[in-house]
């Protein structure tokens, strides 16, 4: 399974992807950085099947006006410690895997999985 993390979450949670096992990818990696437009993270999840996590409620919009990106995890804890993020992640990893071999469209808070239709 492959990540492509946004901007506004930490890059540690892209490397702690791939510490788990995950091919993950920062914004920070890519050409423009941290500054790469929405359409070109949309572009690059499809063009490489990954899975865009994200805070920003953008990317839902263009999730059901555009069908992009390939597939959409949308972090919605409000502000969170990065560690607390990192165990939020950890704990849910493995079911968050097994949903996404189904659904396209999932959301996460504090306390639950949230798959949108």
């Amino acid at each position: 399974m492959k990540f492509l993390v946004d901007a506004q979450l930490p890059k540690r949670l892209a490397n702690f992807l791939n510490q788990a096992g995950y091919d993950a990818k920062h914004t920070s990696d890519l050409p423009a950085q941290n500054a790469t437009p929405d359409s070109f993270i949309n572009d690059l999840s499809l063009q490489e099947e990954r899975i865009v996590i994200t805070k920003d409620a953008d990317f839902v919009e263009s999730f059901f006006l555009q069908n992009k990106p390939y597939k959409l995890l949308l972090i919605s804890t409000g502000n969170i410690k990065n560690k607390d993020l990192e165990d939020i992640i950890s704990q849910n990893i493995q079911q968050i895997s097994q949903l996404f071999v189904q659904h396209r469209y999932i959301e996460l808070n504090r306390t639950q999985i949230i798959v949108h239709q």
